[in-house]
């Protein structure tokens, strides 16, 4: 296992020189800031005892199937979880990355497998961040209308946490009064409307299309992306291949980057205060 502060100084030599920052964030960038690890059963039923009593794990209640054959159920999983989420302050480290990208001429853009809206909450533009599977603050509308995801701040939702049960009214779409969903991508989703994903998708690939031709000089981050869902991580190697810069991987775990990268075996808030303690000694 490599030593965090042995590489510090090498990561925070790419930081310094960068014209721009890829930042890929995977469920680890969510823990620091004390949001639940929903890694194995044991994790995600310490986080909700009552999907324990009800013999369900993280994959079966994030199935759209429960918003047609449990409202109830299913509003009580992410309701508490919009609640959690609307609740959390994002850790130190999302002010470093703001500072690192304020520094760095072209900035910095978000890809991210998180739903939670962490990265526009610490002031990261909106513009400027691609959420691959979904947002939890972004609703649609179930019957499949013509609604474009919408907004969920007007949307409150009730839970009893020792049943996961929501109470109606639940979350209703504006345009044809049906039941509203988040704008997720589930497992097994074919009715996720991926339009405002798309969207972001098509900005950040323009982004980079820029980047490679004035051959920018692009730091990859990646940041607390396991390898069990892996759309982080690949983004992240290969955003550095292509682009021929330098990638930096925080994770406690999982650990392996491609040869000549930059590996930090830390959770993600100690190894961006690592690396920008390096910098400031630089």
């Amino acid at each position: 296992m490599t030593d965090p502060v042995e590489f510090a100084a090498r990561a925070a030599a790419a930081v310094r020189s960068a014209d721009a920052f890829m930042i890929c964030a995977g469920a680890g960038m969510g823990v620091d800031s004390g949001l639940p690890d929903f890694r194995g059963p044991e994790g995600f039923w310490r986080a909700y005892p009552a999907a324990r009593r009800l013999g369900l794990q993280f994959h079966d209640l994030a199935d759209p199937r429960w918003f047609y054959e449990d409202p109830a159920l299913a509003w009580g999983f992410y309701g508490h979880r919009l609640d959690l989420y609307r609740a959390t302050t994002p850790h130190a480290g999302f002010a470093l990355l703001l500072r690192w990208a304020a520094r760095a001429p072209a900035g910095a853009f978000v890809f991210t497998s998180n739903v939670d809206g962490q990265f526009q909450r610490a002031g990261f533009p909106e513009a400027r961040v691609e959420e691959c599977h979904g947002s939890i603050l972004h609703l649609q509308c179930l019957q499949g209308c013509d609604l474009p995801p919408w907004s969920a701040a007007e949307a409150s939702v009730s839970v009893d946490v020792e049943t996961l049960r929501a109470a109606p009214p639940l979350p209703a779409c504006p345009r044809c009064g049906g039941l509203a969903r988040p704008n997720i991508l589930m497992f097994g989703d074919l009715s996720w409307d991926s339009s405002r994903a798309n969207e972001q998708r098509r900005r950040l690939a323009e982004w980079l299309q820029e980047l490679e031709q004035r051959r920018a000089r692009v730091v990859t981050l990646c940041l607390g992306a396991g390898t069990a869902i892996q759309s982080v991580r690949l983004h992240a190697e290969r955003t550095a291949r292509r682009l021929g810069g330098a990638m930096i991987r925080i994770n406690p775990r999982d650990t392996w980057v491609p040869g000549g990268q930059i590996s930090i075996p830390t959770g993600a808030l100690a190894g961006l205060s690592a690396i920008d303690a390096a910098l400031a000694d630089g």
